[in-house]
Protein backbone atom coordinates (compact mmCIF):
# COMPACT_ATOMS: atom_id res chain seq x y z
CA UNK A 1 0.00 0.00 0.00
CA UNK A 2 3.04 2.60 0.91
CA UNK A 3 4.80 1.54 -2.41
CA UNK A 4 3.10 4.01 -5.00
CA UNK A 5 3.31 6.76 -2.10
CA UNK A 6 7.39 5.77 -1.66
CA UNK A 7 7.51 6.49 -5.75
CA UNK A 8 5.69 9.38 -5.52
CA UNK A 9 8.25 10.76 -2.87
CA UNK A 10 11.17 9.70 -5.12
CA UNK A 11 9.71 11.55 -8.09
CA UNK A 12 9.61 14.84 -5.70
CA UNK A 13 12.49 14.20 -3.91
CA UNK A 14 15.06 12.98 -6.16
CA UNK A 15 17.60 14.54 -9.12
CA UNK A 16 17.20 17.99 -10.26
CA UNK A 17 13.22 18.35 -9.12
CA UNK A 18 12.44 21.95 -7.87
CA UNK A 19 11.34 20.23 -4.87
CA UNK A 20 14.59 18.59 -4.22
CA UNK A 21 16.48 21.24 -2.54
CA UNK A 22 19.08 20.89 0.19
CA UNK A 23 18.30 24.10 1.84
CA UNK A 24 14.52 22.96 2.29
CA UNK A 25 14.58 19.73 4.29
CA UNK A 26 11.39 20.60 5.34
CA UNK A 27 10.13 20.18 2.05
CA UNK A 28 10.23 16.44 1.98
CA UNK A 29 9.54 16.18 5.56
CA UNK A 30 6.25 18.26 5.57
CA UNK A 31 5.68 16.01 1.97
CA UNK A 32 6.00 12.64 4.81
CA UNK A 33 3.76 14.60 7.43
CA UNK A 34 0.96 15.50 4.74
CA UNK A 35 0.69 11.74 3.27
CA UNK A 36 0.39 11.27 7.33
CA UNK A 37 -2.51 13.52 7.77
CA UNK A 38 -3.94 12.86 4.41
CA UNK A 39 -4.22 8.84 4.45
CA UNK A 40 -3.90 8.27 8.60
CA UNK A 41 -7.47 8.52 8.95
CA UNK A 42 -8.26 6.27 6.43
CA UNK A 43 -5.85 3.45 8.16
CA UNK A 44 -7.50 4.37 11.38
CA UNK A 45 -11.31 4.20 10.20
CA UNK A 46 -11.38 1.40 7.45
CA UNK A 47 -8.06 -0.48 8.34
CA UNK A 48 -8.39 -0.75 11.77
CA UNK A 49 -11.16 -3.31 12.30
CA UNK A 50 -9.76 -5.43 9.63
CA UNK A 51 -6.82 -5.30 12.38
CA UNK A 52 -8.81 -6.18 15.42
CA UNK A 53 -9.89 -9.63 13.64
CA UNK A 54 -6.74 -10.55 12.07
CA UNK A 55 -5.41 -10.14 16.19
CA UNK A 56 -8.28 -12.16 17.45
CA UNK A 57 -7.77 -14.65 14.85
CA UNK A 58 -3.98 -15.55 14.61
CA UNK A 59 -4.12 -15.29 18.76
CA UNK A 60 -2.27 -14.43 21.42
CA UNK A 61 1.59 -15.01 19.69
CA UNK A 62 0.61 -12.81 16.69
CA UNK A 63 -1.45 -10.43 17.67
CA UNK A 64 1.25 -7.33 18.17
CA UNK A 65 1.27 -7.33 14.42
CA UNK A 66 -2.17 -6.03 14.44
CA UNK A 67 -2.11 -3.89 17.44
CA UNK A 68 -2.78 -0.18 15.30
CA UNK A 69 -3.15 0.43 11.78
CA UNK A 70 -1.99 3.90 12.05
CA UNK A 71 1.20 3.23 13.85
CA UNK A 72 2.07 0.62 11.32
CA UNK A 73 1.63 3.20 8.73
CA UNK A 74 4.00 5.17 10.11
CA UNK A 75 6.41 1.98 10.62
CA UNK A 76 6.20 1.77 6.78
CA UNK A 77 6.74 5.61 5.61
CA UNK A 78 9.53 5.81 7.73
CA UNK A 79 12.03 4.17 5.31
CA UNK A 80 10.99 6.23 2.84
CA UNK A 81 13.03 8.71 4.90
CA UNK A 82 16.03 7.01 6.43
CA UNK A 83 17.10 6.21 2.30
CA UNK A 84 16.28 9.85 1.77
CA UNK A 85 18.61 10.68 4.99
CA UNK A 86 21.20 8.57 4.09
CA UNK A 87 21.75 10.28 0.45
CA UNK A 88 21.04 14.22 2.04
CA UNK A 89 23.36 14.37 4.43
CA UNK A 90 26.75 13.66 3.08
CA UNK A 91 25.67 16.26 1.21
CA UNK A 92 25.44 19.08 3.58
CA UNK A 93 27.60 17.60 6.02
CA UNK A 94 30.33 20.19 5.05
CA UNK A 95 27.83 23.33 5.42
CA UNK A 96 27.11 24.04 9.14
CA UNK A 97 23.83 26.32 8.43
CA UNK A 98 22.15 23.60 6.17
CA UNK A 99 23.27 20.85 9.02
CA UNK A 100 21.62 23.06 11.79
CA UNK A 101 18.70 23.53 9.86
CA UNK A 102 17.94 20.12 9.10
CA UNK A 103 18.54 18.38 12.57
CA UNK A 104 16.20 21.21 14.03
CA UNK A 105 13.36 20.72 11.19
CA UNK A 106 13.80 16.82 12.34
CA UNK A 107 13.11 17.18 15.63
CA UNK A 108 10.24 19.71 14.51
CA UNK A 109 8.77 16.19 12.39
CA UNK A 110 9.55 14.00 15.22
CA UNK A 111 7.27 15.97 17.60
CA UNK A 112 4.25 15.94 15.27
CA UNK A 113 4.84 12.52 15.00
CA UNK A 114 4.67 12.07 19.14
CA UNK A 115 1.97 14.90 19.67
CA UNK A 116 -0.01 14.09 16.62
CA UNK A 117 0.02 10.46 16.35
CA UNK A 118 1.39 9.26 19.42
CA UNK A 119 3.50 6.94 17.80
CA UNK A 120 5.07 3.25 19.19
CA UNK A 121 6.79 1.15 17.31
CA UNK A 122 6.65 -1.42 19.82
CA UNK A 123 3.32 -1.85 21.96
CA UNK A 124 4.96 -3.71 24.52
CA UNK A 125 7.55 -1.71 25.65
CA UNK A 126 7.54 0.79 27.97
CA UNK A 127 9.90 3.12 25.69
CA UNK A 128 9.36 6.28 23.81
CA UNK A 129 10.19 6.50 20.19
CA UNK A 130 13.36 7.64 20.28
CA UNK A 131 12.77 9.49 16.94
CA UNK A 132 14.26 9.77 13.58
CA UNK A 133 16.90 12.41 15.20
CA UNK A 134 18.10 10.01 17.59
CA UNK A 135 18.57 7.60 14.84
CA UNK A 136 20.78 10.35 13.06
CA UNK A 137 22.54 12.04 15.95
CA UNK A 138 23.54 8.37 18.05
CA UNK A 139 23.40 5.41 15.60
CA UNK A 140 24.38 7.10 12.77
CA UNK A 141 27.37 9.52 14.52
CA UNK A 142 26.18 12.64 13.37
CA UNK A 143 25.71 14.73 17.04
CA UNK A 144 29.38 15.75 17.90
CA UNK A 145 29.58 17.55 13.97
CA UNK A 146 26.08 19.00 15.03
CA UNK A 147 27.19 19.69 18.60
CA UNK A 148 30.03 21.63 16.76
CA UNK A 149 28.20 23.59 14.58
CA UNK A 150 26.00 24.63 16.93
CA UNK A 151 28.57 25.29 19.44
CA UNK A 152 30.42 27.48 16.75
CA UNK A 153 26.94 29.05 15.82
CA UNK A 154 26.37 29.80 19.60
CA UNK A 155 29.84 31.61 20.26
CA UNK A 156 29.73 33.60 17.11
CA UNK A 157 26.65 35.03 18.44
CA UNK A 158 27.63 35.90 21.94
CA UNK A 159 30.71 37.27 20.58
CA UNK A 160 28.48 39.49 18.51
CA UNK A 161 26.68 40.76 21.67
CA UNK A 162 29.63 41.11 23.72
CA UNK A 163 31.33 43.15 20.84
CA UNK A 164 28.29 45.32 20.21
CA UNK A 165 29.14 49.11 20.93
CA UNK A 166 25.88 49.29 23.57
CA UNK A 167 26.78 45.91 25.01
CA UNK A 168 28.24 47.43 28.08
CA UNK A 169 25.08 50.09 28.17
CA UNK A 170 22.92 49.49 31.51
CA UNK A 171 19.09 48.63 30.75
CA UNK A 172 16.67 50.69 32.63
CA UNK A 173 13.75 49.39 30.53
CA UNK A 174 14.38 45.11 29.84
CA UNK A 175 13.78 44.92 33.99
CA UNK A 176 10.78 45.75 36.68
CA UNK A 177 11.55 49.40 38.00
CA UNK A 178 12.47 48.15 41.55
CA UNK A 179 14.77 45.47 40.21
CA UNK A 180 18.66 45.77 39.77
CA UNK A 181 19.46 46.91 36.69
CA UNK A 182 21.82 44.63 34.02
CA UNK A 183 23.83 45.52 30.84
CA UNK A 184 22.05 45.39 27.50
CA UNK A 185 24.67 42.55 26.89
CA UNK A 186 23.42 40.20 29.77
CA UNK A 187 19.99 40.51 29.07
CA UNK A 188 20.63 39.68 25.31
CA UNK A 189 23.02 36.32 26.43
CA UNK A 190 19.94 35.16 28.43
CA UNK A 191 18.05 35.41 25.60
CA UNK A 192 21.08 33.32 23.23
CA UNK A 193 20.72 30.80 25.93
CA UNK A 194 17.23 30.71 26.28
CA UNK A 195 17.24 29.63 22.59
CA UNK A 196 19.98 27.43 22.78
CA UNK A 197 17.64 25.47 25.54
CA UNK A 198 14.62 25.31 22.77
CA UNK A 199 17.00 23.96 20.11
CA UNK A 200 17.95 21.22 22.18
CA UNK A 201 15.22 19.95 24.75
CA UNK A 202 13.74 17.96 22.60
CA UNK A 203 16.38 15.46 22.33
CA UNK A 204 15.87 12.29 23.80
CA UNK A 205 19.52 11.41 24.74
CA UNK A 206 19.71 12.31 28.46
CA UNK A 207 23.69 11.94 27.44
CA UNK A 208 23.39 15.00 24.45
CA UNK A 209 21.16 17.29 26.53
CA UNK A 210 24.02 17.45 29.15
CA UNK A 211 26.99 17.88 26.37
CA UNK A 212 24.89 20.84 25.17
CA UNK A 213 24.45 22.38 28.65
CA UNK A 214 27.74 21.73 29.46
CA UNK A 215 29.40 22.45 26.55
CA UNK A 216 27.50 25.51 24.86
CA UNK A 217 25.73 26.78 27.68
CA UNK A 218 27.52 26.81 31.06
CA UNK A 219 30.67 27.60 28.27
CA UNK A 220 29.30 30.66 27.65
CA UNK A 221 27.79 31.63 31.25
CA UNK A 222 31.82 31.08 32.25
CA UNK A 223 32.98 33.09 29.32
CA UNK A 224 30.33 35.94 30.19
CA UNK A 225 32.12 35.71 33.95
CA UNK A 226 35.70 35.91 32.95
CA UNK A 227 34.16 39.10 31.15
CA UNK A 228 32.93 40.55 34.23
CA UNK A 229 35.37 39.84 36.47
CA UNK A 230 38.03 41.53 33.77
CA UNK A 231 36.32 44.43 34.30
CA UNK A 232 36.12 44.50 37.98
CA UNK A 233 39.97 43.64 38.19
CA UNK A 234 39.79 46.60 35.48
CA UNK A 235 38.48 49.07 37.37
CA UNK A 236 40.30 48.21 40.83
CA UNK A 237 43.35 48.33 38.34
CA UNK A 238 42.82 52.40 37.39
CA UNK A 239 41.45 52.89 41.03
CA UNK A 240 44.46 52.16 42.24
CA UNK A 241 47.84 54.84 43.44
CA UNK A 242 50.27 52.17 41.01
CA UNK A 243 46.92 52.15 38.44
CA UNK A 244 47.25 55.52 38.14
CA UNK A 245 50.68 56.35 37.36
CA UNK A 246 51.50 53.41 35.78
CA UNK A 247 48.71 52.99 33.09
CA UNK A 248 48.39 57.35 33.15
CA UNK A 249 43.93 56.15 33.48
CA UNK A 250 41.86 59.07 33.15
CA UNK A 251 40.62 60.24 36.71
CA UNK A 252 36.91 60.84 35.94
CA UNK A 253 35.78 57.44 34.25
CA UNK A 254 36.52 55.88 37.26
CA UNK A 255 35.65 58.52 39.80
CA UNK A 256 32.02 59.74 41.13
CA UNK A 257 29.02 58.11 38.82
CA UNK A 258 31.17 57.37 36.49
CA UNK A 259 32.99 54.71 38.83
CA UNK A 260 30.13 53.73 39.97
CA UNK A 261 28.38 53.08 36.66
CA UNK A 262 31.37 50.65 35.68
CA UNK A 263 30.74 48.81 39.03
CA UNK A 264 27.42 48.59 38.80
CA UNK A 265 27.42 47.28 34.71
CA UNK A 266 29.01 44.21 36.65
CA UNK A 267 26.69 43.85 39.63
CA UNK A 268 23.66 44.49 37.81
CA UNK A 269 24.75 41.61 34.96
CA UNK A 270 25.98 39.11 37.82
CA UNK A 271 22.73 39.66 39.81
CA UNK A 272 20.47 39.45 37.28
CA UNK A 273 22.58 36.12 35.33
CA UNK A 274 22.16 34.22 38.80
CA UNK A 275 18.34 34.83 39.46
CA UNK A 276 17.76 33.26 35.17
CA UNK A 277 19.55 30.44 36.51
CA UNK A 278 17.64 29.99 39.71
CA UNK A 279 14.57 30.18 37.84
CA UNK A 280 16.22 27.61 35.45
CA UNK A 281 17.01 25.28 38.16
CA UNK A 282 13.15 25.66 38.92
CA UNK A 283 12.23 24.71 35.58
CA UNK A 284 10.59 20.91 34.96
CA UNK A 285 12.76 20.41 32.01
CA UNK A 286 16.47 20.90 33.96
CA UNK A 287 14.92 19.49 37.44
CA UNK A 288 14.18 16.33 34.90
CA UNK A 289 17.37 16.28 33.72
CA UNK A 290 18.99 17.13 37.48
CA UNK A 291 17.09 13.90 38.45
CA UNK A 292 17.97 11.72 35.74
CA UNK A 293 21.60 12.80 36.70
CA UNK A 294 21.52 11.87 39.79
CA UNK A 295 19.97 8.52 39.10
CA UNK A 296 22.96 7.44 36.70
CA UNK A 297 25.25 8.70 39.40
CA UNK A 298 23.23 6.34 41.54
CA UNK A 299 23.80 3.52 39.46
CA UNK A 300 26.94 3.60 38.55
CA UNK A 301 28.56 4.91 41.99
CA UNK A 302 29.86 1.39 42.06
CA UNK A 303 31.05 0.44 38.74
CA UNK A 304 33.03 3.73 37.99
CA UNK A 305 31.64 4.38 34.92
CA UNK A 306 30.98 7.51 32.70
CA UNK A 307 27.74 9.63 33.20
CA UNK A 308 27.15 11.25 30.29
CA UNK A 309 29.48 9.83 27.28
CA UNK A 310 32.93 10.58 28.12
CA UNK A 311 32.12 12.25 31.19
CA UNK A 312 32.94 11.26 34.91
CA UNK A 313 30.60 12.03 37.64
CA UNK A 314 33.88 14.17 38.75
CA UNK A 315 33.69 16.09 35.21
CA UNK A 316 30.16 16.83 35.11
CA UNK A 317 30.04 17.60 39.00
CA UNK A 318 32.61 20.17 38.31
CA UNK A 319 30.91 22.12 35.58
CA UNK A 320 27.12 21.72 37.57
CA UNK A 321 27.36 20.97 40.89
CA UNK A 322 29.40 19.51 43.64
CA UNK A 323 25.99 17.67 45.32
CA UNK A 324 26.00 15.27 42.31
CA UNK A 325 28.98 13.53 44.32
CA UNK A 326 26.95 13.72 47.96
CA UNK A 327 24.44 12.23 46.09
CA UNK A 328 26.83 9.57 45.02
CA UNK A 329 28.17 8.86 48.20
CA UNK A 330 25.09 8.63 50.56
CA UNK A 331 22.97 6.60 47.57
CA UNK A 332 20.22 8.67 47.94
CA UNK A 333 19.07 12.24 46.48
CA UNK A 334 20.71 15.13 47.40
CA UNK A 335 20.14 19.10 47.63
CA UNK A 336 21.35 20.81 43.70
CA UNK A 337 21.01 22.08 40.92
CA UNK A 338 22.59 21.69 37.42
CA UNK A 339 23.92 25.43 37.77
CA UNK A 340 25.26 25.41 40.96
CA UNK A 341 29.08 25.92 40.48
CA UNK A 342 28.17 28.64 38.04
CA UNK A 343 25.54 30.02 39.68
CA UNK A 344 28.24 30.26 42.72
CA UNK A 345 30.86 31.84 40.83
CA UNK A 346 28.35 34.63 39.45
CA UNK A 347 27.28 34.78 43.48
CA UNK A 348 30.73 36.02 44.21
CA UNK A 349 31.49 38.11 42.12
CA UNK A 350 28.06 40.29 42.87
CA UNK A 351 28.84 39.92 46.46
CA UNK A 352 32.64 41.00 45.55
CA UNK A 353 31.17 44.50 43.25
CA UNK A 354 28.63 45.15 46.06
CA UNK A 355 30.96 45.32 48.70
CA UNK A 356 33.74 47.68 46.62
CA UNK A 357 30.34 49.51 45.46
CA UNK A 358 30.09 50.19 49.28
CA UNK A 359 33.56 50.75 49.89
CA UNK A 360 33.85 53.20 46.99
CA UNK A 361 31.23 55.31 48.52
CA UNK A 362 31.78 55.58 51.65
CA UNK A 363 35.37 56.93 50.82
CA UNK A 364 34.27 59.13 47.96
CA UNK A 365 31.90 60.32 51.26
CA UNK A 366 34.79 60.66 53.21
CA UNK A 367 36.85 62.73 50.85
CA UNK A 368 33.57 65.08 50.12
CA UNK A 369 33.31 65.61 54.68
CA UNK A 370 37.48 66.64 54.67
CA UNK A 371 36.39 70.13 54.44
CA UNK A 372 33.21 69.69 57.03
CA UNK A 373 36.06 68.26 59.53
CA UNK A 374 38.07 71.28 59.33
CA UNK A 375 35.43 73.61 60.80
CA UNK A 376 36.46 75.44 63.94
CA UNK A 377 33.49 77.27 65.05
CA UNK A 378 31.10 74.87 67.06
CA UNK A 379 32.03 76.63 70.19
CA UNK A 380 31.00 80.27 68.73
CA UNK A 381 28.09 81.58 71.12
CA UNK A 382 25.58 83.18 68.95
CA UNK A 383 22.91 85.44 69.85
CA UNK A 384 20.02 84.57 67.50
CA UNK A 385 19.64 81.36 65.90
CA UNK A 386 17.22 81.36 62.31
CA UNK A 387 15.15 78.68 61.66
CA UNK A 388 15.30 76.27 60.17
CA UNK A 389 18.51 76.54 60.12
CA UNK A 390 20.64 76.46 56.62
CA UNK A 391 23.44 73.49 56.80
CA UNK A 392 27.07 74.59 57.48
CA UNK A 393 28.78 75.88 54.26
CA UNK A 394 31.72 73.03 54.27
CA UNK A 395 28.78 70.92 54.30
CA UNK A 396 27.63 71.21 50.65
CA UNK A 397 30.53 68.65 48.78
CA UNK A 398 29.05 65.78 51.40
CA UNK A 399 25.43 67.11 50.03
CA UNK A 400 26.15 67.21 46.71
CA UNK A 401 28.19 63.79 46.67
CA UNK A 402 25.49 61.85 48.44
CA UNK A 403 22.58 63.58 46.24
CA UNK A 404 24.39 62.95 43.13
CA UNK A 405 25.57 58.79 43.83
CA UNK A 406 22.80 57.70 46.04
CA UNK A 407 20.84 58.91 43.41
CA UNK A 408 22.80 57.41 40.37
CA UNK A 409 22.38 53.90 42.76
CA UNK A 410 18.55 54.68 43.44
CA UNK A 411 18.19 53.96 39.74
CA UNK A 412 20.18 51.52 39.18
CA UNK A 413 20.11 49.07 41.70
CA UNK A 414 17.23 46.79 43.14
CA UNK A 415 15.16 47.80 46.52
CA UNK A 416 17.45 45.24 49.23
CA UNK A 417 20.78 45.93 47.37
CA UNK A 418 20.38 49.71 47.97
CA UNK A 419 19.52 49.28 51.26
CA UNK A 420 22.42 47.44 52.04
CA UNK A 421 24.77 49.56 50.73
CA UNK A 422 23.17 53.13 51.80
CA UNK A 423 22.71 51.50 55.36
CA UNK A 424 26.63 51.34 55.20
CA UNK A 425 27.47 54.51 53.73
CA UNK A 426 25.39 56.29 56.66
CA UNK A 427 26.96 54.08 59.35
CA UNK A 428 30.23 55.33 57.91
CA UNK A 429 29.14 58.88 57.98
CA UNK A 430 28.24 58.72 61.57
CA UNK A 431 31.56 56.77 62.66
CA UNK A 432 33.18 60.14 60.59
CA UNK A 433 31.29 62.43 62.44
CA UNK A 434 31.67 60.92 65.52
CA UNK A 435 35.53 60.66 65.09
CA UNK A 436 36.57 63.57 63.20
CA UNK A 437 33.54 66.50 64.84
CA UNK A 438 32.03 65.33 68.06
CA UNK A 439 35.11 64.18 69.98
CA UNK A 440 37.94 66.73 68.39
CA UNK A 441 35.52 69.68 69.04
CA UNK A 442 33.96 71.78 71.66
CA UNK A 443 30.42 73.22 71.45
CA UNK A 444 28.22 75.83 72.66
CA UNK A 445 24.68 75.23 72.42
CA UNK A 446 24.61 77.04 68.86
CA UNK A 447 27.13 74.59 68.07
CA UNK A 448 25.05 71.48 68.76
CA UNK A 449 22.06 73.12 67.24
CA UNK A 450 24.04 73.64 63.76
CA UNK A 451 25.05 70.10 64.09
CA UNK A 452 21.85 68.71 64.93
CA UNK A 453 20.71 71.00 62.03
CA UNK A 454 23.52 69.70 59.51
CA UNK A 455 23.28 65.71 60.42
CA UNK A 456 19.01 66.50 59.45
CA UNK A 457 20.39 68.02 55.99
CA UNK A 458 22.15 64.95 55.00
CA UNK A 459 19.15 62.74 56.11
CA UNK A 460 16.62 64.85 54.17
CA UNK A 461 19.29 64.62 51.05
CA UNK A 462 19.47 60.95 50.96
CA UNK A 463 15.51 60.56 51.65
CA UNK A 464 15.38 62.90 48.23
CA UNK A 465 18.19 60.77 46.65
CA UNK A 466 15.83 57.81 46.86
CA UNK A 467 12.55 59.09 46.06
CA UNK A 468 10.96 57.73 49.18
CA UNK A 469 11.40 58.61 52.73
CA UNK A 470 9.58 55.44 53.85
CA UNK A 471 11.60 53.58 51.69
CA UNK A 472 15.05 54.77 54.55
CA UNK A 473 13.45 54.69 57.44
CA UNK A 474 15.60 51.76 58.33
CA UNK A 475 18.92 53.09 57.50
CA UNK A 476 18.26 56.95 58.95
CA UNK A 477 18.95 55.11 62.55
CA UNK A 478 22.55 56.06 61.40
CA UNK A 479 23.19 59.24 61.04
CA UNK A 480 19.71 60.08 63.54
CA UNK A 481 21.89 58.43 66.19
CA UNK A 482 24.82 61.30 65.70
CA UNK A 483 21.43 63.73 65.77
CA UNK A 484 20.71 62.17 69.20
CA UNK A 485 23.74 62.48 70.81
CA UNK A 486 23.74 66.25 69.69
CA UNK A 487 20.27 66.65 70.72
CA UNK A 488 21.01 65.23 74.28
CA UNK A 489 23.76 68.27 74.63
CA UNK A 490 21.14 70.36 73.46
CA UNK A 491 17.80 69.75 74.62
CA UNK A 492 17.19 73.17 77.51
CA UNK A 493 17.86 75.20 74.39
CA UNK A 494 15.63 73.30 71.71
CA UNK A 495 13.06 72.70 74.06
CA UNK A 496 12.54 69.53 72.58
CA UNK A 497 12.17 67.50 76.20
CA UNK A 498 11.79 68.12 79.63
CA UNK A 499 14.94 67.42 80.71
CA UNK A 500 17.45 70.06 80.49
CA UNK A 501 21.27 70.30 79.83
CA UNK A 502 22.36 69.95 84.01
CA UNK A 503 19.39 67.20 84.67
CA UNK A 504 21.00 65.14 81.99
CA UNK A 505 24.72 65.95 83.13
CA UNK A 506 23.44 65.03 86.51
CA UNK A 507 22.06 61.66 86.38
CA UNK A 508 24.43 60.65 82.98
CA UNK A 509 27.33 61.16 85.68
CA UNK A 510 25.74 59.65 88.25
CA UNK A 511 26.41 55.29 88.15
CA UNK A 512 25.86 53.36 85.00
CA UNK A 513 21.91 52.46 85.91
CA UNK A 514 20.93 56.30 85.93
CA UNK A 515 22.74 56.92 82.60
CA UNK A 516 20.94 53.94 81.31
CA UNK A 517 17.46 55.59 82.13
CA UNK A 518 18.30 59.00 81.05
CA UNK A 519 20.07 58.08 77.84
CA UNK A 520 16.68 55.80 77.36
CA UNK A 521 14.75 58.96 78.12
CA UNK A 522 16.07 60.43 75.54
CA UNK A 523 15.57 57.49 72.98
CA UNK A 524 19.33 57.35 72.48
CA UNK A 525 20.16 53.67 71.70
CA UNK A 526 23.55 53.50 70.24
CA UNK A 527 26.26 54.79 72.75
CA UNK A 528 27.15 53.68 75.26
CA UNK A 529 27.57 55.16 78.82
CA UNK A 530 30.87 56.28 78.67
CA UNK A 531 30.94 57.46 75.13
CA UNK A 532 27.33 59.58 76.39
CA UNK A 533 29.16 60.86 78.76
CA UNK A 534 32.73 61.55 76.75
CA UNK A 535 30.54 63.60 74.02
CA UNK A 536 28.23 65.24 77.30
CA UNK A 537 31.96 66.46 78.05
CA UNK A 538 32.29 68.73 75.20
CA UNK A 539 29.94 71.27 75.96
CA UNK A 540 31.28 74.73 76.92
CA UNK A 541 29.23 74.96 79.61
CA UNK A 542 30.26 71.61 81.52
CA UNK A 543 33.69 71.39 80.74
CA UNK A 544 34.14 75.38 82.00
Amino acid sequence: MVHPLELRFKYHFSGDRPTNRLDKPEYFLAHLTDLLNNFGGFFASSLQPIFDEKAQAVGSDLEWNFYNASHAYITALLPILRHKIASYLPQISSHPQLLSHFVHELMNFDNEIRESWNYLPDPYTDDNWKGMTWEVLTEQGWFELWLQVEKDFALARYKEIVDAPDSGHIDYDGVDRSATKPTKAAIRVNDLLETITERYQPLSSFSQKLRFLIDIQITIFDQFHERLHSALEAYLAMTSTIGRTVQGADGTSVEGVAGLERLSRVFGSAEYLEKKMEDWSNEVFFVELWSELQERVRQNKDGGKNVAGSMSVADVASRTSQAVTNGNDHGEASEGALFDETASAYRRLRLRSESIITSTLTSNMRTALKPYSRVSTWATVSASLASPLPPTSDLSPAMRTLSTEISFLSRTLGVAPLRRIVRQVLLSIQTYIWNNILTRNMFSAAGATQLVSDVEHLCNVVDAALGSAAQVAAQRTGPKSAENGSASQDSDQQGTSPLGLWDVEKRLFKDNESARVVLGELNIETLSEAEARSVLEKRVEISS
